[in-house]
């Protein structure tokens, strides 16, 4: 079983003008990194022309389907029955996207088959986080 799950995602990106805009984004999630999510967006989403990726706790995803969760950079919660909101914050400004509720719940699945929830401890690499840590300092 690979150790890594890719699942391609439509976004709505939520705007001011008129209509929305679709646009393809990818959840990732590694068991080298078992507390994290990632989306990512590619170059064509983005002002500037590069690949965005945020990354966010597997848990937030969870509670955001059902509830509004988060504090920070991001926050998430459920439109409608269909629909979840993904509220994003940075220094240059924020962007809010809507994905289907069913895409992100076969995504929050698959993860917990390939890491159980409250096994992801039992996934990291202490040993070799600290040592790529003091190599960097």
């Amino acid at each position: 079983m690979s150790s890594v799950i890719d699942q391609a995602v439509q976004a709505r990106l939520i705007a001011i003008a008129p209509r929305s805009q679709v646009i393809p984004a990818s959840l990732r999630y590694d068991r080298a990194d078992p507390f994290a999510v990632r989306l990512v967006f590619p170059p064509a989403a983005s002002l500037d022309g590069a690949e965005v990726t945020w990354t966010f706790g597997r848990e937030l995803l969870e509670e955001g389907l059902c509830r509004p969760a988060g504090a920070g950079d991001v926050q998430i919660w459920p439109y409608d029955a269909d629909a979840v909101v993904v509220e994003f914050h940075a220094a240059g400004g924020m962007a809010v996207v809507q994905f289907e509720t069913q895409e992100l719940s076969t995504f929050l699945t698959r993860t917990y088959e390939l890491v159980a929830q409250g096994d992801e401890a039992r996934h990291l690499d202490v040993e070799a986080d600290l040592a790529a840590l003091l190599r960097e300092a």
